[in-house]
């Protein structure tokens, strides 16, 4: 089996496709062949070592993939079956999708939601998951489409992408954010109705600023998160997900308790089956048939070190395919 191995040597990471035997992978209920696998924010932060991401060495990165089950142990999986798997530390601590084989355990797979393939859950993968769980805390919070824009940031991201895709097909407005004015055409062809430049909402703000919008899904974490919050509406969702700006968040109390505001941290990783087979749901429910289209860059496996590079420099836009096989 080909497989893209992180190695490190004098505190500097490597990433070389090698060739592996598939008894070198970790223990498991089911080893699955993989077909597709992407490449997420933290794929590349591990991938480039840039990030803490991986403490155990070798590892295969790769936080989800989607392909066919080789061998289960698991009665709930006969070999053929079409599965994917996101999350529970996969390409971070356990041997991950960026390979042509992956052993894992039952409980961490999903079968292949009616109305999917490997291709298309995988354009989706962890950013869309993320992106339908935001989207659903938005709506669980009570914030309705004529109620105010929807602010996201860090748009032309995988999360971000998914997440203006998915709010513009169930009708809000949404406002993205994107430093990058080369992405302005494919936000709106996502659905975006109004682009905002990073600058404009990374700043300093007061306790509280003027109402601008009804809820906000948030990758990026730090400055803009606490602007976000001084700039929500009455009864507002902020719905965050990433740290893409940085792990920290300087604000005040003002604005969840004279504005009566809601802060959700949304996490994919250790999400339940049942949430996560809702949300994959939704997603095959409400993604319209273009932005399988629209959303999608891919690349092979060679190519994915070069790749994690590119989108930490803000390189990539959109989600970005790894084809396996």
């Amino acid at each position: 089996m080909q497989a893209l191995v992180l190695e490190q040597s004098e505190g500097r990471t490597t990433a070389i496709v090698r060739s592996l035997s598939p008894d070198a992978l970790p223990a498991g209920e089911v080893t699955v062949d993989i077909d597709w696998s992407s490449l997420n924010y933290k794929d590349a932060l591990a991938i480039t070592g840039k990030g803490k991401i991986v403490r155990n060495f070798p590892m295969v990165p790769g936080i989800d993939f989607a392909g066919k089950v080789h061998h289960s142990e698991d009665p709930r999986f006969q070999t053929g079956q079409a599965v994917l798997l996101t999350g529970w530390g996969v390409g971070e601590n356990h041997w991950g999708g960026l390979a042509e084989q992956a052993r894992v355990k039952g409980d961490w797979l999903v079968p292949m939601p009616e109305g999917l393939d490997g291709r298309k859950a995988m354009i989706v993968g962890t950013a869309g998951l993320t992106a339908m769980l935001c989207v659903m805390a938005i709506e669980e919070g009570g914030v309705l489409p004529d109620q105010g824009d929807i602010l996201v940031t860090g748009a032309s991201g995988g999360v971000g992408s998914t997440a203006v895709a998915l709010l513009s097909a169930l009708g809000y407005r949404v406002t993205a954010v994107s430093g990058r004015a080369s992405t302005h055409d494919y936000l709106r062809q996502l659905g975006a109705a109004e682009i905002l430049s990073r600058a404009d909402v990374d700043k300093d703000t007061r306790p509280l600023e003027k109402q601008r919008w009804a809820g906000a899904v948030d990758t990026v974490g730090d400055r803009t998160l606490a602007s976000i919050l001084a700039q929500i509406n009455y009864g507002g969702v902020v719905a965050a997900c990433g740290l893409a700006g940085g792990i920290g968040l300087s604000t005040t109390v003002m604005p969840f308790i004279l504005r009566n505001i809601r802060l959700q941290g949304i996490d994919s990783v250790n999400t339940s089956f049942a949430r996560r087979t809702d949300a994959w749901r939704r997603v095959v429910k409400t993604l319209p048939a273009s932005f399988y289209q629209q959303a999608a860059h891919e690349i092979t496996l060679h190519e994915a070190a070069e790749s994690a590079a590119k989108l930490l420099n803000n390189g990539l836009t959109g989600r970005t395919l790894v084809k396996i096989r």
